[in-house]
Parts: C-alpha cells; structure tokens; sequence
C-alpha cells in the first residue's frame, strides 16, 4: 500500500505541477502579494494529497509561540514536506532559497521565481549575508513570516550539522523576532525518498527570541541548543545513542 500511494501522489504531481507553474509564470506581472496568493492553491492541494493519499498528518505544539508580527522562523530542515506543509502552519511565508534553482528546476523552479521569494547567490560568501539581510528586511516590512534553514541543507532526523548564522543575523538586523522549530518529517519522508510512511508527524515550535541587545552569534547559539534539545524529545529513539553515557555508580565502601 505504502508504494501504490507514493506512486499516485507523484503521478498526480506530475500532471498537475507543470501546468499550474506555466499559469503561475503569467501572473508575473502582478503586485507581490498578489503573486504570493497564486501558489496556495497549488500548497493546499498538495497539502490534501499529502494527508490523503500518502496518509501523513501533522499535529503542531507551540502555536502560542508565535509572535503577531512577521518574524524569522529557523526550521529543521529533513525532506520536502515542511517546504510545503509550514506555509499552512504560518501563512503567506516566504523561504530563503539558492538562486540558481530557478533554472535547475524546470517548471517548479520557475514558479518559484514569480513569488517573492528571498533569492540569495549562496557562492558570494559574505554579500550572501548581505543580500539575506536586504531582501530579508524589505519581506518582513511588507508582512511576510521568513523561514530559513540555519542547517543549509537536508538532514536526517538524529544527525547534526552547523547552525549557519544567517538567520539569526537576519533577526539581529531587522529586530524581528527569531522563532525556533523543529519536526520529525523525516521519519516518514525521508531525503530523496520517493517511498513515504504514514503517520502523524509532530511539529514543535518554540518560545520566540527577542534579539534586542544580543549578537547574531548569541541569538544562533539560544535557537541551537533549544532545537537540538527539542528533536531529542519528539524523537527519543534517534538521540539517545548520542547522549553522554552515565559514569557507573562505585559502590559504597
């Protein structure tokens, strides 16, 4: 069963992406907000099949944490699904993406390119930073929640890599506040994979950070550890080989 509904959702992907994109292409002219609009339907519909036909839900905790103004939202990064699914959980979001993805995505890429998107050349090193900070600034004044992956790519739940500071130095700059979350979609759709579990995947959002008075550097460092922290509570199984192994207790003399 798991691989006749992984098969169908695809297949529905298939027909459908291709067209929407090249209509989506045509509204390039339109005010921003306006061509933000033209990809919910295509977001919901896939978010339906998702639950549907794959069979995977979501459930979220923390929804008090978030603030009522546009913040930066640093998220765990595990498979395609919270790109899809978290423009639900925060309406009308924006990510921040590589620019050359315009090109090596043929139609999906090209949709992308009418939302205003945050496109960042990320080989420009520290004009990188720059370009998140200016396109950051002016997304989260015309009202758009900002979501960044401060792992840079893919990981699976239970691995770790650097927490890259553009995020953070995003919330530093702009005041806005640094929102944490994490999720065990990987569980059930893996990197890459084209097979997908069902189940009910747990999404975790955190308090805000506030990045008055604190470096980029603090504010990155605050987001981490409560992050890391997080995933080892909603997926238990998959940290504990990494936890400190307890001194054994001597015994009393």
């Amino acid at each position: 069963m798991i691989y006749l509904r992984s098969i169908l959702f695809m297949l529905v992907l298939l027909v459908v992406t291709p067209p929407y994109a090249l209509l989506m292409i045509f509204c390039f002219p339109l005010p921003h907000r306006a061509r933000r609009y033209t990809a919910v339907p295509w977001v919901f519909m896939t978010i339906w099949l998702i639950k549907h036909v794959l069979g995977i839900d979501y459930r979220v905790e923390g929804r008090e944490n978030i603030p009522d103004r546009p913040a930066v939202i640093l998220s765990k990064h595990q498979s395609a699904w919270e790109t899809v699914v978290l423009q639900q959980v925060f309406p009308l979001s924006l990510f921040v993406w590589k620019r050359e993805l315009k090109w090596q995505l043929p139609f999906f890429g090209w949709a992308l390119a009418v939302i205003p998107m945050i496109s960042i050349d990320r080989g420009a090193g520290k004009n990188a930073l720059l370009q998140l900070v200016e396109q950051g600034r002016l997304r989260l004044a015309q009202g758009y929640p900002v979501i960044i992956f401060p792992e840079g790519t893919r990981v699976a739940p239970g691995s770790h890599r650097r927490y890259k500071i553009g995020g953070a130095n995003l919330g530093v700059a702009t005041g806005a506040p640094v929102l944490p979350l994490v999720h065990n979609a990987g569980e059930y759709w893996g990197r890459n994979a084209f097979f997908k579990r069902p189940g009910t995947i747990t999404v975790s959002i955190g308090p805000a950070i506030d990045p008055t008075g604190l470096s980029a550097e603090e504010v990155n460092n605050r987001a981490e550890a409560w992050m890391e922290a997080e995933m080892a509570r909603i997926s238990p199984h998959l940290y504990a080989a990494h936890e400190d192994p307890q001194p054994a207790t001597q015994p009393a003399t």
